[in-house]
């Protein structure tokens, strides 16, 4: 049966930056990718909480939407190797700054968090 994809809300600049980042993982692929971590296999290392399959996932999701570009190198076994764009490394900053809110908070976040996990 044919399902239909209901579009999303794209109203404004924060529709917009939501869709392109919604991901768990989204985010610390472009810091990490920023940062010189650029093989799948090093990504992994870096993000262990994820699998292989989500990352694949999200960084064909940021390749789509131009934040990441893919060079496959012709050897045996397959190399491969991601950077980020000019247009994703202009979200470094607006990453950064989140980063830096999250850790001027880290307390009050922590215990808001586990108390509605524990709820």
């Amino acid at each position: 049966m044919y399902e239909r994809k209901t579009l999303p809300d794209l109203n404004c600049g924060l529709d917009l930056i939501g869709e392109v980042l919604y991901g768990k993982w989204k985010m610390r692929l472009l810091w990490f990718i920023n940062e010189g971590f650029r093989r799948p296999s090093e990504l992994q290392r870096r993000i262990p909480g994820a699998s292989r399959r989500v990352l694949n996932v999200q960084l064909k999701e940021l390749e789509n939407h131009k934040l990441v570009g893919k060079v496959i190198y012709p050897v045996v076994p397959p190399k491969v190797e991601y950077y980020l764009t000019d247009f994703g490394k202009s979200l470094i900053p607006v990453i950064d700054a989140m980063g830096q809110w999250g850790d001027a908070h880290d307390e009050r976040l922590r215990k808001l968090i586990m108390r509605n996990i524990q709820s």
